[in-house]
């Protein structure tokens, strides 16, 4: 869900006059100018902080991407993240490569302060190095961590798996053809004739 907080600051300053009336008949009557309103002007809305530059996220999802940067480094780039989330950083990775996402390139547009202080969603575009795999855009949500970026728990439970499970492994070897039937045995050969007897005389 792509979130905006739009945060509308106002002040409302009611107008009091002050009217100044005589002590006596010796003072002149109060002027109109010595009747005044005192108004407050209204505050100025503060302005919005400045959204960060888009390479600071797009380089959180290229960093995630990144199958030579060992699982362990990636911990940091996830809030929250424990060492039971190793093999889904490792997975997600592999899986982009095994389906032609590497190289990649990733852009993010619609950058938006959220719900969250300090939170931010933007929309993500994965685009591979293999013309043949389409590109894929998925919301994020991002929260400031130190001086960077963290991809949300939120965001990363919905967007790890779903990469794991959306490409293809490797398929498994083709098992070997079964050996061929042995041949039938052949026939027993004949018995040889038995020997004429010679006959005598």
């Amino acid at each position: 869900m792509h979130r905006t907080l739009v945060l509308v600051l106002s002040a409302v300053t009611s107008v009091a006059a002050l009217g100044l009336a005589g002590c006596g008949d010796d003072r002149p009557p109060a002027s109109a100018t010595e009747g005044t309103t005192l108004n407050s002007a209204m505050p100025t809305a503060p302005l919005a902080a400045p959204l960060p530059p888009v390479d600071q996220l797009t380089g959180v999802i290229q960093r995630l991407a990144d199958t030579s940067v060992p699982a362990d480094q990636k911990l940091g780039l996830v809030q929250y993240a424990t060492a039971e989330d190793l093999p889904a950083l490792a997975n997600f990775g592999e899986a982009l490569k095994d389906s032609g996402y590497v190289p990649l390139t990733v852009d993010a547009t619609d950058l938006a302060w959220a719900g969250a202080p300090g939170h931010l969603t933007a929309v993500v575009t994965i685009a591979a190095g293999n013309p043949a795999a389409p590109p894929f855009t998925f919301p994020m949500e991002f929260v400031p961590v130190r001086d960077g970026w963290q991809l949300s728990r939120n965001t990363a439970d919905q967007l790890l798996p779903l990469v794991t499970a959306a490409t293809p492994t490797t398929a498994p070897p083709t098992p070997a053809p079964p050996p061929a039937p042995a041949p039938p045995p052949s026939p027993a050969p004949a018995p040889a004739p038995a020997p004429t007897p010679t006959p005598t005389g």
